[in-house]
C-alpha cells in the first residue's frame, strides 16, 4: 500500500478539476499564504479570473507587488480585487498583526489557503520567538493565522452554500515515508529537533494532517470544513537548501512544474466533491481525494487524542509569546 500511495503521487493522473471548471466566485475572499511564488502564486492566478478578492499574504511587500502587477495585467479591470496582505510566519506577532489587518478591511473569509511554508531548512533554525523553525513555521503560526481569522469564517459560513467554507492545510508525500510514529514526537520538538532536518520537516507535515483533522473536528459545526493537501513534487523555491547536484536528478527525474500543484490546491479550496462527510480529509495530486493513506499508526494517533494533544501545546508556545 505504500509504495501505490508513493508512485501515484510522484506519478499522477492528469487533473480533472481546473480553471475550467470554475463558476464565478464573485463576492467571495480569499487568503492565499505564501502567495506570491511558488504553487500559491498559480493558484492565485486561476482565482483571479473569477471575481472573487484575493489577499496575496508574503513576508515581501516587493516581491507580492511585483507578483501581483504580473497578475493584474491579464485584466487591470480587477486591479482592486487582488490586495497585498504582510504575513510572516516566523514572527508570530506580524501573524497577528496580518490577521487584524485582513479583519479590519474585510466582513468574510470564504477560503484560507495555508499554502506557505519551508522545507528542510537547516538542523537548530529556530523561528523570531524560539520554536523549531519547521514546526513553527508549518504549524504554529498557520495555526494561529486560522484561529484569529475563525470569525471571518462563520461570517462566511453563516450565509454561505454548505461545504464551501474551508480551511486548507499543507503536507507532503515525505510525511508518509519520513515523519516518526504517530507523526511526530513532542520529545524531538521540544528539544529543537532532530540531526535529520528532513524528518524535523515531515514531522511538521504530519502535524498538517493532524491538525487539519482537528480542525474540522473543532470547526466543523460552524459549517467550516477543514483538509489538507500535498501540492505533489513541485519545481519551487522550498528545495533553495537543497545540494545543488541531488536538485539535478531530483529536477530531471520527479519534479513537475509549480502550476500542476495549483490544481491540487484549486480541487482542495473549491472542488464540490469534497463535503463535511470527509473531514480532515487528505488531498493528492493532482487532485484527489486519498481513500486510505498508508500511515496507519498516524491514523491511530488521531484516534488516541494526538490533534487535542498538539493543538493544546501550539496555543501553548503562542501565548508564552504573547
Amino acid at each position: 500500500m505504500a509504495l501505490r500511495s508513493m508512485v501515484t503521487q510522484y506519478w499522477p493522473p492528469a487533473p480533472t478539476f481546473t480553471e475550467k471548471n470554475l463558476d464565478s466566485q464573485t463576492g467571495r475572499v480569499f487568503i492565499v499564504t505564501g502567495g506570491n511564488q511558488g504553487v500559491g502564486f498559480e493558484l492565485i492566478k486561476m482565482l483571479y479570473p473569477t471575481g472573487a478578492v484575493i489577499y496575496m499574504a508574503s513576508r515581501s511587500r516587493a516581491r507580492a507587488e511585483e507578483a501581483i502587477k504580473s497578475v493584474v495585467a491579464t485584466d487591470p479591470s480587477g486591479a482592486t480585487r487582488l490586495k497585498f496582505l504582510h504575513l510572516d510566519l516566523n514572527d508570530l506577532n506580524i501573524v497577528r498583526s496580518a490577521a487584524k489587518t485582513f479583519s479590519e478591511q474585510e466582513s468574510r473569509l470564504d477560503v484560507l489557503w495555508n499554502n506557505a511554508g519551508v522545507g528542510a531548512v537547516p538542523v537548530g533554525s529556530k523561528t523570531k520567538q524560539g520554536i523549531e523553525a519547521h514546526m513553527g513555521i508549518n504549524v504554529i503560526g498557520p495555526l494561529l493565522l486560522t484561529q484569529l481569522l475563525l470569525p471571518k469564517l462563520q461570517a462566511a459560513a453563516a450565509v454561505s452554500p454548505k461545504n464551501s467554507v474551508r480551511v486548507v492545510w499543507s503536507s507532503s508525500w515525505l510525511m508518509e515515508s519520513r515523519a516518526p510514529k504517530g507523526g511526530y514526537q513532542l520529545s524531538d520538538i521540544e528539544k529543537g529537533g532532530t540531526n535529520d532536518s528532513h524528518v524535523n520537516y515531515a514531522a511538521s507535515k504530519a502535524a498538517n494532517w493532524i491538525l487539519a483533522d482537528e480542525t474540522a473536528k473543532r470547526y466543523g459545526k460552524y459549517g467550516i470544513l477543514s483538509v489538507v493537501q500535498n501540492p505533489g513534487n513541485l519545481d519551487t523555491q522550498i528545495y533553495n537548501t537543497q545540494p545543488r547536484l541531488m536538485m539535478f536528478f531530483v529536477r530531471n527525474f520527479i519534479l513537475y512544474p509549480p502550476k500542476l500543484g495549483g490544481y491540487t490546491e484549486l480541487y482542495a479550496g473549491l472542488s464540490p466533491e469534497i463535503t463535511e462527510k470527509m473531514p480532515g480529509a487528505l488531498i493528492i495530486p493532482w487532485g484527489r481525494i486519498q481513500a486510505r493513506n498508508p500511515r496507519n499508526d498516524i491514523y491511530q494517533a488521531i484516534d488516541e487524542g494526538k490533534g487535542k494533544e498538539l493543538w493544546d501545546w501550539c496555543e501553548k508556545q503562542i501565548k508564552e509569546h504573547e
